[in-house]
């Protein structure tokens, strides 16, 4: 199982009236779960080869210069706070052993200290000459206290200045007078990156200091890790470790295009696979922060997918690019502006649209009551709509379909017809028409479509569905990729059921 590892390194200092065990932890982390990979095995070959990296280095430049050079821009980052142990949900189970409550008396557990010293380490990156850093919002989320040591070894108390969770960027600000000598790393345009290119990873791993490593860009544009609400991620080789979080991650020219976050790991350690916040994001981001304080991200109104090659063939589509637009709510702004269900969004003012996480940014970084141009698909015609965005108030809209695989059994699908009761029963509201699926074979085309009992089919082929006999007629006569448009539990979403 693959886990994603974004604490940086993390010690327990806890007092307690009686030792009975002390613990150190090196890598207290949140996970995510991923998915399983197959174990790779080795080459037949035992030949020493240099690593990949060596072969894109230009001839004229110096890795040790841009280090050295880089270095001095990173900050090693401790933070402080102060836990309750009536809220910390990892205390040993033995404190609540009924043989250590005999053996050292009933008040044995209010005995214990109640509050306790949390410390962690992380990184950041000095961003301007009066002491302003960027970091990641774990490595200062809660924090009381802020320590920054910098290369040269000062050290200063810090502030925070802003925080964006669903980003997870931070920016904070050194406090004193003798702010001389800092040394703001160069921001680098993370667009221009490109797979194969070298990069260095700066940072504090297990809190040994400024360190420095160096691999490739692996992947750009990961989105779906489910780390952050908003991804954008660079892959990288380049050794990460816990306490690398907020660190640098630079190019050849000594830019920063990157801010270090995460790694895929099984063991807790660098396995090759780590994750770094764009660039041009994370500018973004901290300016927001620095001026306001917060971000308040654009809101469209929309439930969005992806587009599959199904979808595409069902539409008639000459590609999977765009984002097609599966709801739009009600006195939303996407409504308002005459947005439809079933539209495909291909570009944001000029700009071409290809995933849905792409569109999720480009609308939150535009803010609210900003107008935004789009150009949408509507039968295969391209038409433009300005939209004045609204403030983002719930979690991006995101449309979630199951894979569908050909099917080779009859579909034996059911549907009902809508009534009071069957609306009360599934929570449906009345401007929901449709048909309401009573029962289907788990190995039918239309259950590995992702159908589901209770799911109302609103619309086959995008034709609407308003009767039992409408929906029968227009199902049965249709073949191939049939574009069934579905109200699931407050959301909409298009699935195709291949007959």
């Amino acid at each position: 199982m693959i886990v994603f590892f974004r604490k940086p390194v993390l010690t327990v200092l806890t007092a307690f009236a009686l030792a009975l065990s002390l613990s150190l932890s090196c890598g207290d982390t949140e996970t995510a779960s991923l998915s399983t990979i197959d174990t790779i095995a080795p080459a037949a070959s035992h030949a020493i080869l240099p690593h990949p990296a060596f072969a894109q280095v230009p001839g004229d430049v110096s890795i040790s210069d841009v280090a050295e050079k880089c270095i001095n821009s990173v900050v090693n980052i401790s933070s402080t706070r102060v836990v309750r142990t009536s809220d910390d949900q990892n205390l040993s189970p033995f404190l609540s052993d009924p043989f250590l409550q005999r053996f050292f008396g009933p008040d044995f557990q209010q005995q214990i200290p109640q509050d306790r010293l949390e410390q962690s380490l992380g990184s950041g990156v000095i961003i301007s000459a009066d002491g302003i850093i960027v970091t990641n919002n774990h490595v200062v989320e809660n924090a009381d206290e802020l320590r920054v040591t910098l290369f040269d070894n000062r050290e200063f108390d810090a502030e925070i200045i802003g925080t964006d969770p669903p980003t997870d960027i931070a920016v904070i600000k050194l406090k004193g007078d003798d702010l001389t000598g800092l040394e703001p790393l160069p921001l680098g345009n993370s667009d221009n990156l490109r797979l194969g290119d070298v990069v260095l990873a700066i940072g504090n791993p297990f809190g040994l200091g400024h360190t420095v490593t160096m691999g490739i860009v692996s992947a750009l544009g990961r989105s779906s890790v489910g780390i952050e609400d908003y991804e954008n991620f660079i892959q990288t080789d380049a050794a990460i470790n816990p306490g690398n979080s907020g660190g640098a991650l630079i190019n050849l020219r000594g830019e920063l295009v990157g801010v270090n976050t995460a790694i895929a790991s099984q063991t807790g350690g660098y396995q090759g696979v780590g994750f770094a916040i764009p660039s041009t994001m994370a500018d973004e981001i901290a300016q927001k922060l620095i001026t306001d304080g917060e971000i308040i991200r654009g809101w469209l109104g929309v439930g969005i997918q992806d587009i599959t090659a199904d979808i595409a063939d069902a539409m008639g589509l000459s590609s999977t690019d765009g984002v097609l637009v599966s709801d739009v709510f009600e006195d939303g702004p996407a409504g308002e502006a005459g947005l439809e269900p079933g539209d495909i969004i291909v570009r944001v003012n000029g700009t071409a649209v290809t995933r849905v996480n792409q569109l999720q940014n480009m609308i939150a970084m535009l803010g609210a009551d900003t107008d935004a141009s789009l150009t949408i698909l509507r039968d295969n015609r391209e038409r433009t709509i300005t939209v004045t965005l609204g403030t983002r108030e719930e979690q991006p809209q995101v449309a979630q379909r199951q894979s569908g695989r050909r099917g080779t059994t009859p579909d034996d699908l059911t549907v009902g017809a809508l009534n009071n009761q069957i609306r009360s029963q599934y929570n449906i509201p009345g401007n929901i028409n449709g048909v309401i699926i009573t029962d289907l074979a788990s190995n039918g085309p239309a259950a590995r479509a992702g159908l589901m009992q209770g799911d109302v089919i609103r619309e086959v082929n995008r034709q609407p569905v308003n009767s039992v006999q409408t929906f029968t007629s227009l199902y049965n006569d249709a073949t191939g990729n049939v574009l069934l448009y579905v109200y699931r539990q407050g959301n909409s979403i298009f699935l195709v059921v291949r007959k």
